[in-house]
């Protein structure tokens, strides 16, 4: 039984995908449906583009989602999941490779989501910041004690939480933090506050977008951001994908989950095929892990 997993911003790299689109056709004819849904040439962006345009939510978000679909694809029927999983907007790349969404779709949704969170963005300054080296609920009751917005954001591995909020709420928390013993506290270089309640007003838009698309029965479980379980259920799916944006991403729990569920191997799809890789090693360091 094997889990494919698909990585969200910050997997991004320079010339992203451009040995693909060049050694494939299949890769080809995807970037090209890509460009022709977005009304611009993102492969070009992909390709040619510097780390600092890669940065730009308009454009990370769909890169990612392209790169990680058009691997899958490439793989034609070797691609066979017996469960699929995706960090925050890895999940929209899950969704489609499940059968829940078509690429399109998907893609259409993605784009929604990356342009909501940059207005919402715009509106109240926010950011992030990774806390190593500390219990999730140190790091949990000291956001509760703050009197700013600021709360637990990505439980990525042990040992690994991100924090997400307002400016002066993460710089707070950030150093009672370090007081409380984190061997650091980095403050990460993102556009905004992700997966808090900041992101209300970008939740509220791409909600509308979410209803009013089709979601299919996956053929595979999908386990969800927002409460780490197995999905199947295609409205119960919308559900918890509207409420991702503003509720952390329990990535830890999911892995367990998995390996609990029985999962033999994890293999990551898309970005550089080393960030959710290095996460799962840090929860079982003997754990199978692959990149598509």
């Amino acid at each position: 039984m094997n889990a494919y997993v698909f990585p969200g911003q910050g997997s991004q790299f320079e010339g992203m995908g451009k040995d693909l689109y060049e050694s494939s056709d299949i890769a080809k004819k995807w970037f090209e449906t890509a460009n022709d849904v977005l009304g611009f040439r993102i492969s070009d962006v992909m390709f040619e583009g510097s780390a600092e345009d890669l940065k730009q939510t308009k454009v990370t978000q769909p890169a990612v989602f392209i790169h990680s679909i058009v691997k899958a694809k490439m793989a034609g029927d070797e691609f066979r999941p017996d469960a699929v999983a995706g960090h925050s907007l890895g999940e929209f790349s899950a969704l489609v490779a499940a059968g829940v969404l078509n690429f399109e779709d998907g893609l259409k949704l993605v784009y929604q989501r990356a342009m909501a969170m940059q207005k919402a963005c715009e509106m109240v300054e926010g950011t992030m910041a990774a806390i190593l080296g500390l219990d999730d609920k140190v790091v949990e009751d000291v956001c509760e004690n703050i009197n700013e917005v600021v709360v637990a954001a990505n439980y990525n591995c042990p040992g690994q939480l991100v924090i997400s909020g307002s400016v002066p709420g993460v710089e707070t928390a950030a150093e009672k933090l370090k007081e409380a013993g984190a061997i650091r506290a980095i403050m990460l270089q993102v556009g905004g506050a992700f997966h808090s309640p900041l992101m209300m007003p970008a939740q509220e838009e791409l909600q509308k977008a979410i209803e009013s698309t089709n979601f299919a029965e996956p053929n595979c479980p999908i386990y969800q951001n927002v409460d780490a379980m197995p999905h199947r259920d295609p409205e119960e799916i919308k559900k918890l994908l509207i409420e991702q944006l503003t509720s952390p991403v329990r990535w830890t729990q999911t892995m367990l989950n998995m390996i609990e569920d029985g999962v033999k191997e994890i293999v990551e799809v898309g970005g550089n095929g080393k960030v959710l890789r290095g996460f799962v090693r840090k929860i079982d360091r003997k754990f199978p892990t692959a990149a598509l």
